[in-house]
């Protein structure tokens, strides 16, 4: 695991609140964690890839 990357989560998250993700760029890679498990498993994705994900979900 990439121990430079910085990782964020979303305004709308809290940390007493429900599970979320955190997402760290590294261009041209996304990295994406789930924020209750840190040293868990990480999804790597394309920018593009990561850029319809967003309009996909923006439009849910």
């Amino acid at each position: 695991m990439d121990t430079q990357l910085v990782w964020f989560k979303s305004s709308y998250s809290s940390n007493d609140g429900p599970a979320c993700v955190e997402v760290a760029i590294s261009h041209p890679t996304i990295h994406i964690r789930d924020s209750k498990n840190k040293d868990g498993n990480q999804l790597a994705v394309t920018g593009g890839a990561w850029s319809e994900f967003l309009e996909f979900a923006a439009g849910s």
